[in-house]
């Protein structure tokens, strides 16, 4: 059948040409709507059937396409003749789909068939609900969201004709009401932006509060996934005679709780990316009151080391995430081989010698020894366990295609290695695609959520559950996280270090979670950041300005505000009048006094930052000049020049100025600007970090052909010593700040009882600089 025909023989269905057309691409929709039309006389069948049939091909699930000649009879005999009775019979088939025939009796009391609901019930349900809403609509009157009581009346009268539902509503509120006035015609009024739902003043952060996106609680619990032990509704989920044997041993075991995995290997650092996975994981098991495995995929013990399984419980635990249980696939060990054993007794499974290099790519040739016997196979494998076959001698692989058309996939490989945890017991090692799908189904994981570039082994993982007859778990995907402006392979970051270009794992330039600590990024920032990225099936580039932002929205509202100078340029106040210093006390959150405060002291001598004076000012420029004065922050003063001091080469190293209350200026005295300054300061060394590259896609060879290193920018760290309140001689490892007017900033490990370390965390918003 040509797209023309096929586009002519929808139309009979009550589509429109430009809907027959759109349905088209989609093939499989097509190819059970064409079957559909086989089924029935359109002709014969009740008005609308068309647009059921329609309905049913869009939403009929492969589990139970058999079942779609009864269904298209039911249609066509005008036994379901809505979209819900067609929705509640594909949810009846789904949850007997393990059942040998369906029960009819059964089937029809869960559609409805036959149950008629008379206008006089509608008319009697209706108006028992909108007595129970009747001052609500007396006070709204036509403004009252009338869909309520529809929901109301839907609820109570399952089977009604929605839009029976609808006009009997309709009717009741204007026999109530009477027909619209002059009040529910009028626009309705604009409500003060200043102003709550009560009336009360709300500031400009409390709204953006009020608008902010969702928690990544709120995110997770809103996910169209299945249900625990309905794992038969999913997608392309394969259904066997034991899947619901096999699933009502899980729900047993599990109690019905959803469970969860984060399936990490231990051979490097977490970087952002992982950040996602761990917030879905965890998220999800959270939000649904159900559990999360961290679970180790050890199964390379040559990259495999000790400080990367404790930096990924530390980076789990870091993100507010406490794991249900810490497991090793390693734990799985006998198990899985002998499952392997099982697999090729069911001749499912092969010993080849094909070499790595052979068998990689999309199109390898085929292993000419896919058929050799069962039983030479059963003892070549028994022969790499005991360590008697060379390593890449010989491979275990399954008999199976996957969906990018690669055939066979290794199961089981030898490496003449010891494992960190089971010492020299094995020197064959399974691999990802024989491991990951069963120990899922070992610690019987409801939902197992990985990136989308796991689609195309989705298919083998539900063929090796079901040819070894064991539990099978869901798998669902969304899209990886990616960041532009950095790398983040764990050989690249590697190759980064051993370069010198950056100092290790953890430097505060990467996009590593160690690193991203170091920085000073709180934890609830990166939650936020991924839950503002949502969960979809979508590949996500963004730009490190996303994260910044999500960073200054935490960080605005938790950490304290202090005053450090930077660059420092001395301030002598030659008429300083009082006998020592003056204390002042200054709230930690300027628009939250309740929440703490701090003592600045203020004296003869001061600091400013040098950008904060400029003896030849630029038009607009509202700091310090010879003819200009400037207040300064949290003090009753401001200061004017009186001299300014340079060294031999020209260049500036002191100001004298004279001060003057505030309270003994004129209103055109005013200062255009405060600034911020130190007295009686502390040295400090800050550390001041720029992005690492120059280019969005350091690793595209288009973009930067002379690969990632040649793309790295120089000098992308700046240390200075900088003057601090002496508030901060007390700090702590990780205590984060907003340094007023420069940005944010966190205490860095490096950090001793001799010499403060900050990293500057993120600039603040950009700075006129004026």
């Amino acid at each position: 059948m040509t797209p023309e025909e096929t586009v002519e023989k929808l139309k009979l269905l009550g589509l429109s040409e430009q809907k027959a057309k759109e349905t088209l691409k989609n093939v499989n929709v097509t190819k059970i709507l064409l079957a559909a039309l086989n089924e029935v006389d359109l002709q014969k069948a009740p008005t609308g059937a068309g647009m059921l049939l329609y309905h049913l091909a869009t939403k009929i699930k492969p589990q139970i396409t058999e079942n779609l000649s009864f269904l298209c009879k039911y249609i066509a005999d005008g036994k379901l003749d809505s979209t819900l009775r067609v929705d509640a019979a594909l949810e009846y088939l789904l949850n007997t789909v393990n059942e040998s025939s369906v029960d009819i009796g059964k089937f029809e009391d869960a559609c409805g068939v036959g149950v008629k609901i008379t206008p006089e019930q509608i008319e009697q349900v209706v108006e028992k609900h909108m007595a129970q809403h009747k001052q609500e609509i007396l006070d709204k009157r036509y403004r009252f969201n009338s869909g309520n009581i529809m929901k109301e009346v839907r609820a109570e009268l399952k089977w009604a004709d929605g839009k029976a539902i609808k006009n009997e509503v309709e009717l009741q509120i204007l026999y109530l009401l009477g027909p619209k006035a002059e009040i529910d015609l009028a626009p309705v009024p604009k409500t003060d932006k200043t102003k709550g739902a009560a009336g009360t003043n709300k500031s400009k952060r409390e709204n953006q509060e009020d608008n902010k996106a969702l928690s990544m609680m709120d995110l997770m619990k809103k996910l169209p996934f299945h249900a625990p032990g309905e794992n038969y509704k999913s997608d392309g989920y394969i259904v066997t005679p034991n899947t619901k044997k096999l699933l009502e041993e899980h729900l047993k075991i599990t109690g019905g709780k959803v469970r969860t995995r984060f399936p990490p290997e231990p051979n490097g650092i977490l970087h952002i990316g992982h950040a996602k996975a761990i917030n879905i994981n965890f998220g999800y098991a959270a939000a649904h009151d159900g559990l999360c495995f961290l679970r180790y995929d050890d199964t390379n013990p040559e990259k495999e080391e000790e400080k990367f399984f404790v930096g990924i419980k530390d980076m789990v635990e870091w993100l507010g995430y406490k794991p249900y249980k810490i497991t090793y696939s390693s734990d799985y060990f006998d198990q899985l081989y002998e499952w392997a054993v099982q697999l090729i007794k069911k001749g499912h499974a092969y010993v080849c010698h094909q070499k790595s290099e052979e068998i990689k790519g999309f199109n390898p040739p085929p292993s000419p020894w896919r058929n050799r016997p069962i039983e030479e196979s059963l003892q070549l494998f028994e022969d790499m366990k005991n360590g008697k076959i060379d390593e890449g001698d010989a491979t275990l692989r399954m008999k199976i295609t996957l969906e990018e058309g690669k055939q066979d996939p290794v199961a089981y490989r030898i490496k003449f290695l010891p494992h960190h945890r089971t010492g020299n017991k094995w020197c064959i090692y399974p691999t990802y695609d024989y491991t990951h799908c069963l120990c899922d189904s070992i610690e019987h994981i409801t939902h197992s959520l990985c990136t989308k570039e796991f689609q195309s082994r989705r298919s083998s993982y539900y063929w090796l559950c079901n040819a070894l007859d064991i539990y099978c778990p869901v798998q669902w995907e969304y899209g990886r996280l990616n960041i532009n402006y950095t790398v983040v392979s764990k050989r690249k970051i590697a190759k980064l270090i051993d370069e010198g270009v950056v100092n290790d794992w953890d430097d505060p330039r990467l996009y590593t979670l160690t690193a991203l600590r170091r920085r000073g990024v709180p934890a609830a920032a990166v939650n936020s950041f991924c839950a503002g990225l949502g969960v979809t099936g979508a590949v996500s580039a963004v730009d490190p300005i996303m994260l910044d932002a999500a960073v200054r929205d935490v960080l605005n509202s938790t950490a304290p505000r202090t005053m450090v100078v930077i660059e420092p340029l001395k301030i002598t106040i030659t008429n300083y009048i009082e006998k020592g210093p003056i204390l002042y006390t200054v709230p930690d959150f300027p628009t939250q006094a309740e929440r703490g405060y701090h003592r600045v002291v203020f004296n003869k001598v001061l600091y400013i930052e040098q950008s904060d004076f400029k003896e030849e000012p630029e038009k607009g420029y509202r700091r310090l000049t010879p003819n200009q004065s400037v207040g300064l922050k949290h003090s009753e003063f401001l200061i004017k020049v009186t001299k300014v001091i340079k060294d031999e080469s020209g260049v500036i190293t002191e100001l004298e100025c004279e001060s003057e209350h505030l309270d003994h200026i004129t209103a055109a005295e005013k200062p255009k600007a405060f600034i911020h300054w130190v007295a009686d300061p502390i040295a400090v060394e800050v550390r001041l970090y720029e992005p690492l590259f120059k280019h969005k896609n350091p690793e595209d060879g288009n973009e930067v052909p002379g690969g990632f290193l040649s793309d790295c920018r120089e000098d992308t760290l700046k240390v200075v010593t900088a003057f601090a309140d002496q508030d901060l001689a007390s700090v702590k490892v990780y205590d984060k700040f907003q340094f007023e007017r420069i940005g944010f900033f966190s205490v860095d490990p490096d950090t001793t009882k001799d010499k403060i370390v900050f990293n500057r965390t993120v600039s603040l918003k950009e700075d006129t600089g004026k």
